[in-house]
């Protein structure tokens, strides 16, 4: 059966000039057998290149054929003893597979995978062996994002170089029950924190965060804070992860900026976890278009060796058309399948075809492999990406899923869910990996097959450690010494400490003049890095563009339309603001890449935020998680916060709830400050705890939210409560006069509803209340909980108080607290409160209106306030139950055009 041939280069209106043509033709043809397909291809970019120049409207391909992107003819000499290097990854293969195959034993089934790295191991040792460089290297080291599933692999080779044991090994998956011996399942920079750097395996997050490492590697550079710009950033990828939104949602990002130090290594096996990845189409063609058309250079490591005979024998290009019309599905089952099956199926489909390997056995067919498990062929990949300029590189390596772990796991749709192998599955897995174990061994505990390790001394291993002294240590590692940071004085927290006077301030601008301060303090500003997802205008962070300007490696090379105004907007190579666009997944990964170059790059940089509070934990939750694994320190600020307060914007823009997401994150302390000499306080002590050197956990994110409504900002008292406003409360009015008393706790925009209800409370129905700032509910939260944990593990020691008991211990009446957030963020704290307590909060959706209207409808606002006070009072039975019923009355609370809270300043 002949396949017909499917030319897609054939476009355009008839020739019209046949013989011309076919000179050029000739001419190419020539060009290609006097100097190979390599020289060919040069000829031939050139010319696409140059019909551009001369706007021809020649329409680009953005597909060649599947075949390899390197010629054989122009793949460099391998520089390695590819024996050697053979020997040890069968080693590392096998103690790869090992581990997680003892991991099932009985009593412990702690899970695992097998199959990727069994796909990878080539892609991987090409690397370690020539090309990743680590942190005693001249170049400041690499940066690794290895693929979560792999890590098995990269373990196994950290028990051959010796920075493992066996015992490591066997606590795989086991942190606490096998401590301290126990391993993470991927790579988890938080319970690793002298191994892995980067959280991989939460699919899509690898791609975006290694673009915006080699975006930050830039940054560095330009900014002459440290020359980074030989570090290189390599992340290797699953061909499945690509369908995520963000593996693939940035790659313009990283050819706009020609990230020429970024390299993503695309293991290509075909399969998802459950099936193919392109079961009726080619993934790999795909990925080529898809990168080629964002502006990648694209380099495809489709065959091995083993294939370049029958290609350059090819003359008719019958098996090049088979290639380019096989579906993944076909080569996936060709690899569950043997050598005459291939034969038949494949070759069999194009006499033409089959008749280049009519004098192979099936054994041969049967070796004709993959790209990604041949050594050179990635080598020669690895080495075009390192010394292609201008532009990011993509590697498509084609391998097999499961590959060399035998018949039972190669290319199966099941491979990734199956942990532990069979006896029979072990002996061939071991004759194929040539490893010195005996049946007996096997057999003996077949649960608990032996690791294998020649010894330290051993010539391979010496080799193998000799290859990693030369690229600059071992990897993966990760160091956390840095340069010292200077702190700023008190002297930069002075003006939002001031108060306001007579003049309007949102938090918002409060916050945005103190980083202001901040950017200008001496030796230390510089080392702030302002990150803005295209809010700048809204924020008034606009006034930075003159003088911070905008980071852009090629600079500006338009004119302005703004260039005549004062804050007119300014890029530059050296600027410090990152205006990543309206981009908050780019933004979150640039805050991850800024936020730990104290551990990369020795380096610190303080990733400064600032969003949108309804589009950060909501969108990026699990972004934010991962930068919390990979211990980044900066600030995250929830501008325009609250569910009432972003006037006019409606239900996809009003946040009740971030305050509770943020607290799922252990690495997110969190706070809703409600005046800037607050705020002041709260970044001068978070830069103390992550930069101070004296808090036994500066791995942190301080996550604060921020309003634009504009009120009058109050001094700061004398004798301020400091410690309370740091851990969460302190009180700022303490009602005056006789009469039944009260609580009332509040927190941002809230506090201003808790004081006119205050005066209410006093005015209307002689009761006094005291007003808090609770700078931050979940802080109070996890005291409380940790005071809790110490009395249940100490009974018998004196018992702990939760901070929020003790600062409420001494006041009286009954309890009441307000946010512009749901119930659920007040109600944080319930446990913990002495004495009666009611939690007011915007529940449900947010919709456009007034400020005071909304509040009015959610019943948060100053005389609901004063409702549920006196509702609470009678309660405690020192009030008559009438009273509340009079006041919703008085204050017509139904209605929700009677609502007073707030203003209509301020911009959304």
């Amino acid at each position: 059966m002949t396949v017909n041939d499917q030319d897609p280069y054939s476009q355009g209106p008839q020739d019209s000039d046949p013989e011309e043509t076919s000179e050029w033709q000739e001419s190419l043809q020539q060009l290609v057998d006097a100097r190979g397909a390599g020289r060919g291809r040069e000829i031939m970019l050139s010319l696409l290149q140059r019909s551009r120049e001369l706007h021809l409207n020649v329409p680009q391909v953005p597909t060649t054929d599947y075949i390899n992107t390197i010629a054989p003819e122009n793949e460099p000499d391998f520089p390695g003893d590819e024996e050697l290097e053979r020997r040890y990854r069968r080693w590392i293969r096998w103690n790869a597979a090992i581990t997680v195959h003892r991991a099932q034993r009985p009593g412990i089934g702690v899970g695992g995978h097998i199959s990727t790295y069994a796909s990878s191991a080539a892609l991987y040792e090409v690397g370690f062996n020539h090309f990743f460089r680590g942190p005693d290297h001249e170049s400041g080291g690499d940066q690794i994002f290895f693929q979560g599933h792999a890590s098995p692999g990269m373990y196994a080779r950290s028990f051959l170089e010796g920075g493992l044991t066996s015992t490591q090994l066997d606590g795989f998956r086991q942190e606490a029950s096998a401590a301290p011996n126990g391993l993470p399942s991927y790579p988890h920079p938080r319970l690793m924190q002298d191994y892995w750097q980067f959280p991989t395996v939460s699919m899509g997050l690898g791609p975006i965060n290694a673009i915006y490492q080699a975006m930050t590697n830039k940054y560095l550079a330009n900014r002459g804070i440290k020359d980074a710009s030989d570090s290189h950033v390599w992340a290797f990828l699953g061909d499945g992860e690509m369908d995520e939104v963000e593996s693939r949602g940035q790659l313009q990002v990283a050819a706009n900026e020609g990230l020429d130090n970024l390299t993503f290594v695309v293991n290509c096996n075909l399969q998802r976890l459950d099936g193919p990845v392109r079961g009726n189409g080619k993934i790999v063609q795909e990925l080529e278009s898809f990168f080629r058309g964002a502006g990648w250079n694209v380099i495809k490591v489709v065959w091995g060796r083993e294939w370049d005979d029958l290609l350059a024998r090819d003359s008719e290009g019958a098996l090049r058309n088979l290639m380019n019309v096989t579906p993944d599905g076909d080569f996936q089952t060709y690899k569950a399948e043997n050598g005459a099956f291939v034969r038949e199926h494949f070759f069999g489909r194009d006499e033409r075809a089959a008749s280049l390997v009519k004098d192979y056995s099936d054994e041969q067919i049967w070796n004709l492999k993959r790209g990604g498990h041949d050594y050179r062929k990635v080598f020669a990949a690895y080495k075009a990406a390192m010394e292609h300029k201008g532009q990011p590189t993509v590697i498509l390596a084609k391998t097999v899923k499961g590959y060399g772990l035998g018949p039972h796991f190669e290319g199966r749709n099941a491979t990734h869910q199956m942990k532990k192998m069979t006896l029979d599955d072990l002996k061939l897995f071991r004759d194929q990996m040539q490893i010195p174990v005996t049946d007996a061994q096997l057999e003996e505990n077949p649960y608990e097959p032996p690791y294998y390790h020649p010894g330290a001394q051993d010539e391979t291993i010496q080799y193998m450690l000799e290859r990693r002294r030369s690229l600059g240590g071992t990897l993966p590692q990760r160091r956390s010494n840095h340069t010292a940071l200077s702190l700023p004085d008190d002297s930069v927290y002075a003006l939002p400490k001031k108060g306001s006077g007579t003049q309007e301030v949102a938090t918002t601008m409060a916050f945005v003049r103190l980083l202001k301060d901040l950017l200008r303090a001496k030796d230390f500003g510089h080392r702030i890095v302002p990150i803005i997802p295209d809010e700048a205008r809204t924020f008034g962070m606009d006034a930075y563009f003159p003088t911070a300007k905008i980071y852009n490696p090629n600079g500006q090379n338009y004119t302005s339309v703004d260039r005549e105004l004062l804050l007119a907007y300014k890029e530059s190579p050296q600027g410090q603001i990152m205006h990543v666009g309206i981009n908050e997944a780019g933004a979150l990964a640039a805050f991850t890449s800024v936020g730990t170059s104290y551990a990369t790059h020795g380096e610190p940089l303080i990733p400064v935020y600032v969003f949108y509070s309804m589009f950060g934990f909501q969108r990026t939750g699990d972004a934010q998680w991962a930068a919390g694994d990979q211990m980044a320190r900066g600030f995250i600020i929830g501008a325009t916060a609250g569910r009432t307060t972003l006037t006019g914007e409606g239900l996809q823009h009003a946040d009740g709830h971030s305050h509770l997401l943020a607290s799922t994150n252990p690495a997110t302390v969190s706070y809703d400050p409600a005046y800037g000499y607050e705020i002041a306080h709260i970044v001068q002590a978070g830069l103390e705890r992550m930069y101070g050197g004296e808090h036994p956990d500066p791995n942190v994110m301080y996550y604060i939210t921020v309003y634009n409504e504009p009120i009058v900002q109050p001094k700061e008292p004398e004798n301020v409560d400091v410690d309370g406003i740091v851990r969460g409360i302190h009180r700022v009015s303490v009602g005056e006069g006789d009469g039944h008393r009260a609580q009332i706790l509040a927190s941002g925009v809230g506090l201003a509803w808790a004081h006119e209800a205050q005066q209410l409370l006093k005015d209307d129905w002689g009761v006094v209340a005291d007003v808090w700032s609770v700078t931050s509910w979940t802080e109070l939260r996890r005291d409380g909980l940790a005071a809790d944990e110490h009395n249940f593990l100490h009974p018998s020691e004196e018992p702990r108080t939760a901070y929020i008991t003790d600062k409420l211990a001494g006041s009286e009446g009954p309890i009441v607290a307000v946010s512009d957030f749901m119930h659920a963020v007040q109600d944080q704290i319930r446990q913990w409160v002495p004495r009666r307590y009611a939690t007011l909060g915007a529940e449900g959706f947010g919709f456009s209106d007034t400020r005071a209207a909304a509040r009015r409808q959610f019943k948060i606002d100053g005389p609901s306030i004063v409702v549920r006070t006196l509702q609470s009072l009678a309660e405690d039975g020192v009030v008559d139950r009438g009273l509340a019923a009079q006041a919703i009355e008085k204050y017509r609370l139904h209605d929700v055009n009677s609502g007073t809270s707030g203003n209509a300043g301020g911009e959304s």
